[in-house]
């Protein structure tokens, strides 16, 4: 047997396929695994035993910097959150969600708004970048801007996200036409695509050691169970709160409707996004209903 360490670039029906060295390995996962109820991921660094015919075993799964359960992915180092400017009509909400999830796991948020051919983005485009967000908006139609996008790709390990039909696979495929994703046409009915990515998948990018996962689309709903954040650390999830929240006159402010608090006053200042807050209200409104103790 031979012993190799490398990255899980894709599971598929119990297999896993293993880059290390320049090769991919399939590889199967041990019983172990099953025993603890735990099942390496795309994303995580494993070692391997590879036997005569090339055949892999995962052996054990380095520790994980972060992980998603849904996509199944491990070790981000940067999301790219893709909104349409319609078609789906964008949701703060949605957007924000997936950005707090960022901020808490420490994953690099960056905006990339489709379809400028179709509807403007400066709304969409003032908002996030003056949270503090890098923002990029293109049209699929013209190849602006994918340059830029790829300088992002630099050294990191990647995943575009987005609701159905926003273009993130055909966004990939202009940026690199190697890889051939599928894509869909929009439904004008339902105003939204079919899911064409059906698993998640890293691509490695040649010349940029790096790599980067298209994702299947999730409808507006499916955004929930991403990851739980308890009421008391979403106020760090929002990153322009930070000036402000060690200045609250009462300790232990919600910052949502409290006298005296500096997230409302840089709030009416419009120092703060009020899209931003708003999502951040709503966000501790559920957050408030969760307990520690069932979930576990």
């Amino acid at each position: 047997m031979i012993n190799k360490h490398g990255l899980i670039t894709k599971a598929i029906a119990g297999f896993y396929y293993v880059a290390a060295d320049n090769k991919c390995y399939e590889c199967k996962a041990r019983g172990v695994f099953r025993n603890q109820n735990q099942s390496p991921m795309v994303g995580d660094y494993v070692d391997i035993e590879i036997d005569e015919n090339n055949k892999g075993v995962v052996v054990s799964v380095d520790e994980r910097k972060n992980s998603f359960l849904r996509p199944p992915l491990a070790n981000l180092d940067k999301l790219f959150i893709v909104v349409s400017t319609c078609n789906p009509t964008p949701s703060f909400l949605v957007i924000d969600k997936l950005i707090a999830v960022c901020e808490y796991k420490e994953i690099e948020p960056i905006i990339i708004i489709t379809k400028t051919d179709l509807k403007e983005a400066d709304e969409l485009v003032s908002i996030y970048r003056n949270a503090g967000f890098q923002v990029i908006a293109l049209s699929n139609e013209e190849a602006i801007h994918f340059d830029e996008v790829k300088s992002y790709l630099q050294d990191s390990i990647s995943a575009f996200i987005g609701n159905t039909g926003v273009g993130k696979s055909s966004l990939l495929n202009n940026i690199f036409p190697e890889l051939k994703l599928e894509t869909s046409h929009i439904s004008k009915k339902l105003g939204r695509g079919r899911h064409t990515t059906r698993h998640v998948e890293l691509f490695a990018i040649e010349g940029l050691n790096g790599y980067v996962a298209d994702t299947p689309g999730f409808g507006s709903m499916e955004i929930t169970r991403y990851d739980i954040i308890f009421k008391d650390q979403l106020q760090y999830c929002f990153r322009e709160f930070e000036p402000y929240l060690q200045k609250c006159k009462f300790t232990g402010c919600s910052h949502t409707s409290e006298k005296g608090c500096e997230v409302l006053k840089a709030l009416e200042n419009g120092e703060i996004e009020r899209t931003r807050f708003e999502s951040y209200v709503a966000m501790y409104e559920d957050a408030k209903n969760l307990k520690e103790w069932e979930l576990k």
